[in-house]
């Protein structure tokens, strides 16, 4: 689906990297042709009047587990990266060039290729060929790569072919079966727990073997201080590190999980109220790079179980965008910052010419009434499943138009 004719959006507040501008962005060809405040119309656009509305990048979101394009489009996700773990899991060429296609015409998807057969940890799948049908990355799923051996000749060979290694950071030999963090509220529950060192652990190993490799390394998520804390180390010493989070758990502390609502079982899972606030200070001091949905849809057959039981993840395509804006109104970060996060970082790292308002880019827009209040109800969400652990819960901001290629989305 390509443009057929040319876009100009007017009366914008345009969201760049310098900050918010106001003006206009005209598009043709799929691409941004022009920003700024001297942009203007020409005689055969269509032009949409923004009414002085944000128009920002589409969103870019980084690490999901399931495909669900009216969510997606809901929350202003013009691209998302596939996480492997499917059924089956994509460590085959063809399953992963049937993927990069699947989004087609509407969304772009970018697989990120499973690192090892079958996600098992084992032996290194066909990275090169997965590569060249269409992978932007390669992922160890939800799963930590215990062998250091076989984690070793992944980041090399990752390197050799300039991918990112995305890396689940929970050492499992400590968390095993564990449905909550360690700690007092764990305790009281009787719930099955894993020490929050088990982060910091995986962490400490993925960067050292990542030094040793040369090898761009991203932690999907981390959640917890002394995790942060290595993601820094990493950084200043000039590592290609990178790290993301979702909003759950900059938004939420294990105290959630006190009413034993599955909702809240997550994967990592609920931090102390410490390590949420040491959230909080990584993104505003720039240490987390991503801010992802962690979209992952569990029905009732998931949920409906004892805590400890019941399958980990949640539904956050729909409620990411304004989460991270509440970060904006809170102070925590600018509005160019958020968008970095959400759109630009995460295009970076799948090497997308998209996620950012910037003339050659793909006209991926979003255009977002940043103030408009609503209510977060599961009943009336456009996911395949409901399972969000904000159900009920006020928000502020709404997508009023999605373009992708410069063509316009159903909303």
């Amino acid at each position: 689906m390509r443009q057929a004719e040319p876009l100009t959006i007017v009366n914008a507040q345009l969201v760049t990297r310098a900050g918010v501008i106001d003006g206009a962005l005209r598009c043709c060809g799929g691409v941004i042709d022009a920003i700024g405040a001297g942009v203007a119309a020409q005689s055969r656009d269509m032009v949409v009047d923004a009414r002085g509305k944000l128009l920002a990048p589409g969103l870019v979101d980084f690490g999901v587990f399931a495909i669900d394009k009216p969510a997606f489009h809901f929350g202003g996700i013009t691209r998302a990266a596939l996480m492997p773990d499917q059924s089956p899991p994509l460590d085959l060429p063809s399953r992963v060039g049937f993927i990069a296609k699947s989004g087609k015409p509407d969304l772009w998807v970018h697989p990120l290729a499973a690192a090892t057969k079958g996600l098992e940890g084992r032996e290194l799948a066909e990275l090169a060929l997965m590569q060249e049908a269409g992978a932007k990355g390669i992922a160890t799923g939800r799963r930590w790569i215990a062998d250091s051996g076989v984690m070793l000749r992944l980041l090399q060979y990752a390197a050799m072919l300039g991918l990112v290694v995305v890396t689940h950071a929970e050492d499992g030999g400590l968390v095993g079966e564990a449905a909550a963090t360690a700690g007092e509220i764990a305790t009281r529950l009787g719930l099955p727990a894993a020490p929050a060192e088990a982060e910091a652990l995986a962490i400490a190993r993925d960067i050292a073997l990542a030094e040793l490799a040369r090898a761009r390394l991203h932690i999907r998520q981390v959640t917890t201080a002394r995790g942060f804390d290595l993601v820094r180390a990493a950084k200043a010493r000039g590592l290609p590190v990178t790290c993301g989070i979702t909003p759950a758990h900059f938004m939420l502390s294990d105290l959630a999980i006190a009413d034993f609502r599955t909702f809240t079982r997550l994967s990592p899972p609920l931090r102390s109220e410490a390590d949420r606030q040491a959230a909080l200070a990584a993104i505003a001091d720039g240490t987390v790079d991503v801010i992802a949905s962690g979209h992952d849809p569990r029905g009732p057959e998931d949920k409906r179980l004892p805590f400890a039981d019941a399958a980990p993840g949640m539904a956050g395509a729909e409620t990411l965008l304004a989460i991270t804006l509440g970060l904006v109104r809170d102070g925590v970060i600018g509005l160019e910052r958020a968008f970095d996060c959400l759109s630009r970082n995460p295009a970076r790292l799948l090497g997308v010419p998209a996620g950012e308002l910037a003339a050659g880019l793909e006209a991926d827009l979003a255009l977002i009434d940043p103030d408009a209040p609503w209510i977060i109800d599961r009943r009336k969400m456009e996911a395949t499943a409901d399972n969000t652990p904000f159900d009920r819960q006020g928000a502020q901001g709404r997508v009023l138009g999605l373009w992708k290629g410069g063509v316009r989305l159903g909303i």
